[in-house]
């Protein structure tokens, strides 16, 4: 394969700031967009961590390329706002431009928004409230964003939003002046950019709109399946609120998304809403929020949280009933445990679960039938993506199913059982909270010196299992989620579990699918993320489907994709 002119100049390995005397050692490969590579990057002699931002200068040849970047150093280094993204410095040398930013390890709301696809009303007003006070203070800057979306927004370890990437931002230099650059991402872009009649700090309240309908409702207002009919949507500001939404909520979706930018509201106007003011919003919420929806069990709030689907819907018969099969269709392939319930009040449902299974099938037959040549993915570092990386696996688990069932613990330190009665059991990371889940999928939330004397003995199992392996086996992969107390935290439980005599397989309820191998390597699947994790010795590789089917793998990642898909498609057969 012939070098490309990007592998000619590599980034070395220690980034050396001659102009702040700083040496930054550079890590894990974090994603790139546009012209940047994002980088974990930490300071030599503090051991600071930060994300470093680094653009080839060759992209910035053309005059208009380098004002860009100029232009968005200058603003973002004078911003200081604990909802922005914090600026630390930036140097250069022959061939970089190194921007040294803060790092967010949780990413950006567009992970959430795929993960979870529908938020609860309470995490709505949570984010969009540190979304409107980031914008306030740009505002107050005279600064316009022009950006604003879920990529753009990311989250710290406290689960606090940050607004980035500044590339685009415009400083008004007058009152009234109005910018005529046509800029943004289709799906958030206001009117009046598209139609180029002038714009100021109204298209960032439009792009909030956007944002805010995008959490609710779970896809943004004007998406179709093509620009053109997008665009049109946005200047004829034709979309839908489903009739579900809370009043407050619809009103001030419906409030930013006027056509005319003079009708809408403030920033501090917005911050005001009844949205805001009448309804329940968490002081803080727990990283398990990134993959699970949180419990308000225990919180007097006014809105019901309506009842919605996890994914998208897709046309699938309602009611799937599901057999544990008298005959497996492979001779190596024993179905252990299957539980199904139909569609508990707060729980997952087997619609659901069967759903994300068909969902791989799908994605895997499409990859395997590419006959791209095949490639050494794992030195293809830039073909990775981090950000698609699963939130949380299987780390360790002990089966006793010939007694009492299987027990297991997750990458953030939750331990559970499967029992062989079909119900679950899960201890959180604080070795405090308790879920306890009914055959039919119902969740009960106790604390771990309240729980009720029916359970007496399956917390005594759960323990066992704890004990057991905490003392007989090693963990795998390093603690993702942070432990956390909060009682709002939810973590996502054991559905179902297969073993044959060279794996065993684990799907959970947040449609992670895992495969454990004997020789201790594990493919993890995401139906959300639209990615498979390869872990050997502990290091994770993430790439999306569509990048494996663009450039091939190498020959031991393909033969565990092959062998993911016959499972799958056994498991579907088995499930009818």
């Amino acid at each position: 394969m012939s070098k490309s002119k990007e592998d000619e100049v590599r980034i070395p390995d220690v980034i050396i700031d001659t102009k702040n005397n700083k040496k930054y050692q550079k890590c894990s490969f974090l994603g790139k967009g546009g012209f940047a590579k994002c980088y974990e990057i930490i300071d030599i002699k503090t051991q600071e961590v930060f994300a470093g931002k680094i653009v080839s200068k060759k992209y910035l040849l053309r005059n208009n390329q380098k004002d860009k970047m100029t232009q968005e150093i200058f603003i973002h280094k004078i911003l200081k706002n604990k909802n922005i993204v914090s600026f630390h410095s930036f140097f250069e040398d022959n061939d970089f431009v190194y921007i040294i930013l803060e790092l967010c390890r949780k990413r950006s709301m567009m992970e959430l928004h795929k993960r979870r696809k529908i938020l609860t009303e309470p995490e709505t007003r949570y984010y969009v409230y540190q979304i409107l006070e980031g914008t306030l203070y740009l505002h107050q800057q005279n600064i316009i964003h022009r950006d604003l979306k879920l990529g753009n927004l990311f989250l710290n370890d406290e689960m606090e939003v940050k607004i980035g990437d500044l590339g685009l931002a415009a400083k008004i230099e007058y009152d009234g002046q109005r910018k005529k650059t046509l800029c943004g991402t289709p799906n958030y872009i206001a009117p009046e950019i598209l139609k180029k009649t002038g714009h100021s700090f109204e298209v960032d309240v439009w792009s909030i709109g956007c944002i805010m309908y995008t959490l609710l409702v779970g896809k943004p207002p004007f998406e179709t399946n093509s620009l053109k009919e997008t665009y049109a949507r946005i200047t004829r500001c034709d979309y839908n609120i489903p009739s579900h939404l809370n009043k407050n909520a619809s009103t001030l979706i419906e409030k930013m998304l006027q056509f005319d930018p003079k009708k809408r509201p403030l920033v501090s106007e917005i911050l005001k809403a009844d949205f805001f003011t009448t309804g329940y919003m968490p002081k803080k919420l727990p990283p398990s929020c990134l993959t699970m929806a949180p419990r308000f069990d225990s919180i007097k709030y006014r809105e019901s949280i309506s009842n919605r689907r996890p994914l998208i819907e897709l046309n699938s018969p309602k009611n799937i009933v599901v057999k544990t099969a008298s005959k497996p269709q492979d001779p190596d392939f024993k179905p252990l445990v299957l539980n199904l319930p139909s569609r508990p009040g707060n729980g997952v449902s087997a619609i659901d679960c069967k759903e994300y299974m068909i969902s791989l099938e799908k994605e895997l037959r499409n990859v395997l039938k590419c006959k791209s040549s095949k490639t050494r993915m794992r030195n293809m570092e830039e073909t990775t993506d981090p950000v698609a990386q699963p939130l949380i696996w299987v780390s360790k688990w002990v089966d006793y199913s010939d007694k009492y069932g299987f027990g297991y613990e997750l990458s953030d330190d939750c331990v559970g059982v499967m029992f062989n009665d079909f119900t679950r059991i899960v201890l959180l990371a604080n070795l405090k909270d308790v879920h306890y889940i009914e055959k039919n999928g119902s969740e009960q939330y106790y604390t771990i010196d309240h729980t009720p004397p029916t359970l007496e003995k399956k917390m005594k199992l759960l323990m066992y299992f704890r004990r057991y392996m905490n003392d007989h086996l090693v963990k795998a992969g390093a603690d993702i989620l942070a432990k956390d107390a909060d009682q709002l935290s939810r973590t996502p439980y054991l559905y179902q579990w297969y073993r044959s005599t060279s794996s065993v397989i684990l799907q959970l309820t947040n449609g992670t699918l895992q495969i454990n191998f004997t020789d201790h390597t594990k493919v993890i699947l995401c139906p959300l993320m639209n990615a498979v994790t390869f872990v050997e010795e502990n290091i994770f590789r993430t790439y999306r489907f569509n990048t494996i089917a663009e450039h091939g793998c190498s020959p031991e990642f393909e033969k565990c994709l092959v062998y993911a898909h016959k499972k799958i498609i056994s498991i579907l057969k088995d499930n009818q």
